[in-house]
């Protein structure tokens, strides 16, 4: 019995999904900001409108993350 069972595989890929969620999460987040900050450097008086439009897109970037956490929460059910 030299293969591999889906458990296994499940084990090895849940955690690395979560990890790259978590980063590719934290460099949306980290240009959005960026973009959002520009911005308002560039025009002050529409400030209040940009900072929120970007929670808006802060929020929905998050919640990709929150989807994979719960993902892996339910997956974790499945490697034992």
């Amino acid at each position: 019995m030299g293969g591999t069972s889906t458990a296994s595989w499940l084990a090895i890929t849940v955690p690395l999904a979560l990890g790259l969620a978590a980063s590719a999460s934290a460099f949306g987040l980290s240009q959005a900001v960026k973009a959002a900050m520009e911005a308002m450097a560039r025009q002050p008086e529409a400030g209040g409108q940009i900072q929120t439009a970007m929670i808006i897109g802060c929020a929905l970037i998050e919640a990709l993350t929150i989807y994979v956490l719960v993902i892996a929460f339910v997956l974790q059910g499945k490697i034992v």
